[in-house]
């Protein structure tokens, strides 16, 4: 089969739930046994969001082949099949620069470097090779129609119908029909200005997905497709879902994938939509309760700092059939107020990171489940700090610390990696991408993936230092995680202890709803087991 495009915009505001929206779409198309695969366009001119702030950009989602990319890349792993990669996600920055070292070498003969068409050939290829071997291609494009900065990627994707023909190019813009208290009524004047915005451009909508708090009444929808130049029964209503793993479910009832594959003309089955149901049942009502897990961080003021994480997390509740509390607990505040806000947790977690600020609170929380026999999950950061709360405390090092923070201290336990030492540059320098790891038998690591060889995303600069080896494991430390081929360190554990584990990498970068990551699963099985103890105590 020809591959058929889907170009996802939105409107009227950012954060509408494009990425959700693509992903949903992917889930459904999926299950109707079609090969899928995602993209993402971002406007800004940064080359990848690697430099960029958690508190501007949300996360760095990390693909196999070491990509730094956009969270919503997260959003398409975790709903569908697709294994993504550095062609999965392009930005303003990275097509001008492609161009520019283009022109440089003389690819252009000679000729005037323009906005059309030599910018918007390059978008229109990246989006090409992409979309290779499959069946369907759905391509995001990130900001808000009406933003300058996305003119480009808009004119790209206007022509790609006449490109490959109106029969494999559909366009489904997603935008929001506020509720106005004052008036009483929902109000579908924004979607109107959005959808002529996108005219003026030259692309007519095929689909509109409108986001809403409320059902869209019979009506509204027939207003809405009379005034947007569409059907009305593809005016897709897609009001607040009582969870993200419902809106695929949703969007089924609404109708929206069956409109997509009568408007691309494709013959698929109806969809097998069977372990969707099953993870939101689990969701809905988890056979053994609730687990609270302490999350002590840097980033807590924004969700999306952590968005694979706390998805991880839910995925592990999905896996014991609970349901999993999160609690993000800013690492300064402990540092100020003590480990107090701790007490009321089943387990505690300590993500990854960059910088010194809230280094001591992590080591507080670190100190506090390892002595008081908390289950523990420590993550790149996480498991840094663990060595270094282990060094000071049970091998007597009380100045040991990472060199990222303490370039001269006197015990560096995490140090710089040999081959970052003569790295300059900041973007995409870093340890980035998928590694193998050997597995120890018997430990924490194994038990829980079930096999002695792995391999897993990492994002990192520093790592353990193999200096202190013989000091810390004679203390007690377990070394259950190496990377043979630099013998590198990648999984520090405790035995005895209920359940305590440091990693080096980022496995929530793997975890889905239907396939949770087996450590996330074993962490939340701890948690419960813990909490399971506790309330024993009380009776």
């Amino acid at each position: 089969m020809k591959t058929k495009f889907i170009f996802v915009t939105g409107g009227v505001v950012s954060s509408i739930g494009k990425g959700l929206a693509a992903a949903s779409l992917g889930a459904l198309l999926e299950a109707r046994g079609l090969r899928v695969t995602l993209q993402k366009l971002d406007p800004y001119i940064n080359v990848d969001p690697g430099t960029m702030s958690p508190f501007q950009h949300g996360e760095v989602f990390v693909t196999d082949d070491g990509a730094e990319t956009d969270l919503d890349l997260g959003h398409y792993e975790r709903y569908t099949n697709a294994r993504l990669s550095r062609k999965s996600n392009f930005t303003t920055g990275q097509v001008y620069f492609s161009v520019i070292e283009k022109e440089r070498r003389g690819d252009y003969l000679g000729g005037t470097v323009q906005v059309i068409p030599h910018i918007t050939d390059e978008i229109k290829s990246k989006i090409i090779d992409n979309a290779k071997g499959a069946d369907i291609a759905i391509v995001e494009v990130g900001g808000t129609v009406g933003d300058i900065e996305s003119l480009p990627f808009l004119e790209a994707i206007r022509q790609f119908r006449a490109d490959r023909g109106a029969g494999n190019v559909l366009y489904l813009h997603v935008t929001l029909v506020p509720y106005i208290k004052t008036a009483g009524e929902l109000k579908s004047k924004p979607t109107q200005h959005s959808v002529k915005e996108l005219q003026e451009i030259g692309i007519q909508p095929d689909i509109l997905l409108c986001r809403s708090e409320q059902e869209l009444p019979r009506e509204l929808r027939a207003k809405i497709a009379l005034f947007c130049n569409v059907a009305e029964k593809s005016v897709i209503p897609s009001a607040d879902a009582e969870h993200i793993y419902a809106v695929p479910l949703a969007l089924h009832r609404e109708g929206l994938d069956e409109e997509v594959v009568d408007k691309l003309n494709i013959w698929a089955k109806a969809p097998d939509l069977g372990p969707w149901q099953e993870v939101v049942a689990k969701l809905r009502n988890p056979a053994h309760g609730e687990v609270r897990i302490g999350i002590v961080g840097k980033y807590v003021n924004l969700a999306d700092s952590y968005k694979s994480l706390n998805e991880a997390l839910v995925h592990g509740g999905i896996a014991n059939d609970c349901r999993v509390t999160l609690f993000l607990i800013d690492a300064e505040k402990i540092e100020l107020e003590g480990v107090g806000p701790l007490e009321e947790f089943d387990a505690i977690l300590v993500p990854g990171g960059f910088g010194e600020r809230g280094s001591e609170g992590k080591i507080k929380a670190i100190e506090f489940a390892r002595t008081r026999n908390i289950p523990f999950f420590g993550i790149c950061l996480g498991m840094q700090m663990a060595v270094v709360e282990y060094a000071r405390n049970v091998c007597g090092l009380t100045d040991a610390c990472s060199s990222e923070f303490k370039p001269d201290s006197a015990h560096p336990v995490i140090h710089l990696m040999e081959e970052q030492k003569s790295v300059s540059r900041k973007g995409g320098t870093m340890r980035l991408g998928a590694y193998p790891c050997t597995l120890l038998k018997g430990s924490f690591a194994q038990k829980a993936y079930g096999s002695l060889d792995i391999s897993e995303r990492h994002r990192h600069r520093y790592e353990f230092n193999n200096g202190y080896r013989d000091l810390l494991t004679g203390k007690g430390l377990l070394l259950s995680g190496i990377n043979r081929e630099g013998d590198l360190v990648e999984i520090v554990e405790v035995p005895g202890h209920p359940w305590f584990l440091g990693c080096q990498f980022h496995p929530e970068f793997k975890s889905k709803p239907l396939n949770p990551h087996p450590l996330f699963r074993a962490f939340v099985a701890a948690a419960l087991e813990n909490k399971g103890k506790s309330v024993k105590s009380e009776v």
